[in-house]
């Protein structure tokens, strides 16, 4: 058996989602699509953030950084994924493996905390309004965002450096379209019971302690939302956090499905097409939801136009 160390492991092979050529070219086409709506819908959110001072407030400082990440994100596999689907050429080095490994972690963990902070702050906004600009000031917004990229780094710094360290055997093909946990560690020769425990645990602890704030979050907001008398006032208060709501339960229901569960339960097809939407579908659907559903974004919008055609 011929076996390869960290040292010696030229590079992998990503197989992609298909072999067919004529589904090649329409999922490179599709993709090219998505990637570019994604990047003009979250280069859209950062620009009206950014240009309309109404927005200048905690909700849209988490959510600016939330466009920020899910254009990272999505550009950590989009445009390999492209390059795989257009040309012959499928290899990957083991440093850049394990490099886009490595951020899909960072971006993948930040955002679960992102996510859960926008749950605080839409906490605090329904039930505690009076004492809204003193608790989310600028300090803990700024606080709450500096922990969500650390908890990712560090993350990312246990999986990668345990992952690496494998020794792999007789293939470096790796079944799907970018290095991810589970097909890398289905390579190994080793026995990687302990390090499956490590990750198991690593994304076990940051689903859990975000999915509990936005649970909580969201129990104390459905609360406050059933003592109010009028109907339209329930609607009102609610329409504040449905965008939130809705990106969030698309978030986590794929997350969870596809990384939370052991190796051997790996799934090639399931898998690859769930992941395909939480790594490329999911960061193009965020600026919708938020744009589309989100009225004050709108407003923005039309504010923006309006001073614009006015300087003109």
């Amino acid at each position: 058996m011929v076996r390869w160390n960290t040292t010696s492991v030229p590079g992998f092979i990503l197989m992609g989602l298909t072999d067919s050529s004529g589904t090649q070219l329409v999922l490179s086409m599709l993709f090219l699509l998505i990637y570019l709506i994604t990047v003009l819908g979250n280069m859209g959110i950062l620009l009206i953030i950014r240009l309309d001072p109404q927005l200048h407030t905690p909700m849209y400082f988490f959510l600016t950084h939330l466009s920020f990440l899910d254009l990272s994100y999505s550009s950590v596999f989009t445009p390999k994924t492209l390059q795989d689907l257009l040309t012959s050429t499928k290899s990957i080095s083991f440093l850049g493996c394990f490099t886009q490994m490595y951020f899909f972690i960072v971006f993948g963990a930040a955002e679960c905390f992102l996510l859960s902070w926008m749950a605080y702050d839409r906490y605090v906004a329904i039930c505690q309004p009076l004492h809204y600009p003193i608790i989310m000031s600028t300090r803990l917004c700024c606080a709450l965002l500096a922990s969500s990229y650390v908890i990712g780094f560090v993350d990312a710094t246990v999986n990668v450096l345990c992952i690496s360290q494998l020794p792999f055997c007789n293939s470096n093909v790796i079944q799907h379209f970018f290095c991810d946990t589970s097909p890398i560690l289905a390579l190994s020769c080793a026995d990687t019971y302990e390090i499956e425990i490590i990750i198991f645990i690593c994304a076990g602890s940051i689903l859990v302690l975000s999915l509990i704030t936005i649970s909580g979050s969201y129990v104390s907001i459905l609360s406050t939302i059933l003592k109010i008398n009028s109907t339209a006032g329930k609607k009102k208060t609610f329409s504040t956090c449905a965008s939130h709501l809705m990106g969030v339960t698309i978030f986590y229901s794929t997350v969870i499905f596809t990384h939370l569960k052991p190796k051997t339960s790996y799934s090639l097809g399931k898998d690859q097409v769930a992941s395909v939407f939480y790594t490329i579908v999911i960061p193009m659907l965020n600026p919708l939801i938020y744009s589309l559903r989100n009225k004050e974004v709108k407003k923005a919008v039309f504010r923006i136009v309006q001073k614009s055609a006015g300087s003109r």
